[in-house]
Parts: C-alpha cells; structure tokens; sequence
C-alpha cells in the first residue's frame, strides 16, 4: 500500500500542494482529477521521489520513500512523466528494453528479453520495435514510454497524464490495457487523468485536488456524481448512464 500522509510543497511562497493526505489501495486504478494547476502532478512527483516534500511523507509498504535504495525503489515502482526527453537515437525495442535496468543493469538476459517481447505485444509494437523514436507519431512514441514502464514489472505503476498525444482508439487501448494489469497481475495503477470520463469508466477509485488540496477521495461512483463535480470543477455537469458507466456530458454543460 502507498500512504501520502500530509504532504505540502510550495514553489515560493505559494503553496502547490497543501496537507495532502490518502492511501492508495492496492490493486485497483486510482485516478487523480482536477482542474489545470490543482497539483495532481506535483503529488504523483512526490510519491514517486522525483520531488521532496516540504513536509509531509509517503509510506511504500509502511516505509518512508526516502530511505528506499534507488534500485530495490524501482524494482517496486515505476513512473511515466508528463514530458520524456531522450537525447540518443533509440529504436523501440532499446527504449522498452531500458525498463529492464533495475535488474539487468543493462545486460539482458532471456528472461528480460520474454519480458520486452511481452510488453512490446501488449503495445501492439512488434512490429515497429525496430523503427527509431524520431520516426515515430507522438501517439506511438507515448505507447513506447508506457511499453517500457510495463517491461519495468513493478506493483505499483504511476502514469502522470499518460493519454496525452493519443488519440481516441489508442487512448481507450491503454485504458483496457491499464485495466488489464490491475485485473489480471494485480498492479496498482496510479494516474493523472484530465478526461473525466475515462476516470469515470476504468478507474476504481477516484482522488480529485483542487487549488492544491484534497477535496474529494473514494469509490468512483461516489465521485462521479454532479453534485461532487461541481465542487471540483465549479461547472454543472450532467451525468448520463450508458452500459452500466456514467458518462459526464460536459462539452455543452452551463457554468
């Protein structure tokens, strides 16, 4: 389980995070909502040890982030930032296979290899596994970077706005293929959503964060209501049932 226990950060003078308190329950998607600025990705930095708390910690299996060895750290955890910025010429297949480091450190054996393949045919990137990244779309260089966080094996897997650059059909891939990870191998999938109705639909649980502190926290159908997103998004979002999912229909909502 990851515990975020009164988390803070300020840039400044200006509070960006603020007294953040949640657990993250094991096996289940968690998506993290909110407007522009409400500090989800600053907290996912935070749980991930990309970014020092100002006060406040984060407990992995009840243990302080910080006094993880870095290597044991990402044996159990892997991340996906927003921005990926690669300064060599790297094939598909070399990028997926970097998810591997922690326990190959760069010396693949079979088992690693099984894995890579694994996770490039979970991608649908077989068959361009040997394509280089600056050939590709942004839509097939994003799903690289999600092949290579899956190569990585860990329990627990945060995506910080993952469906970015994707379009619609591959957008709803990675979803079910999130979905999968938790359902089938038991993962714990933490993520950065801005599409409401993909939180709505694949998520368990939902922790939505406005102007930096926690306002909502639990089941995604206790979320998912007009009432509650109001409260977040100060907008009345009608809420529509289709096969068994709440649909939030805000493209023509009233503020």
């Amino acid at each position: 389980m990851i515990e975020i226990k009164g988390l803070t950060k300020r840039f400044g003078k200006k509070p960006v995070v603020e007294d953040v308190s949640v657990k993250i329950e094991p096996g289940t998607i968690t998506s993290f909502i909110g407007p522009n600025g409400a500090g989800k990705s600053t907290l996912l930095s935070m749980v991930s040890s990309l970014l020092d708390a100002d006060t406040g910690e984060v407990l992995l299996d009840q243990q302080d982030v910080r006094k993880w060895k870095s290597t044991e750290f990402a044996k159990c955890v892997s991340i996906l930032k927003q921005a990926n910025y690669i300064n060599v010429r790297l094939t598909v297949r070399e990028l997926v296979s970097f998810g591997r480091y922690p326990y190959s450190k760069g010396r693949l054996k079979a088992e690693d290899e099984k894995i890579v393949n694994q996770a490039l045919d979970y991608m649908n990137l077989t068959q361009m596994q040997d394509q280089f990244l600056d050939e590709l779309s942004g839509g097939q260089k994003q799903r690289a970077f999600i092949a290579m966080v899956i190569a990585q094996d860990t329990d627990y897997i945060l995506l910080d706005e993952p469906l970015n650059n994707l379009d619609m059909k591959h957008s709803v891939q990675i979803m079910k293929i999130l979905r999968r990870l938790v359902d089938e191998l038991g993962k714990t999938v933490v993520i950065v959503l801005h599409d409401i109705n993909f939180a709505s639909v694949y998520s368990d649980r939902i922790v939505a964060m406005k102007n930096g502190r926690l306002v909502k926290n639990g089941p995604t159908h206790e979320i998912i209501n007009s009432e509650s997103l109001r409260d977040i998004y100060d907008m009345d979002i009608p809420i529509q049932e289709q096969n068994g999912c709440r649909i939030c229909v805000y493209f023509n909502s009233h503020t």
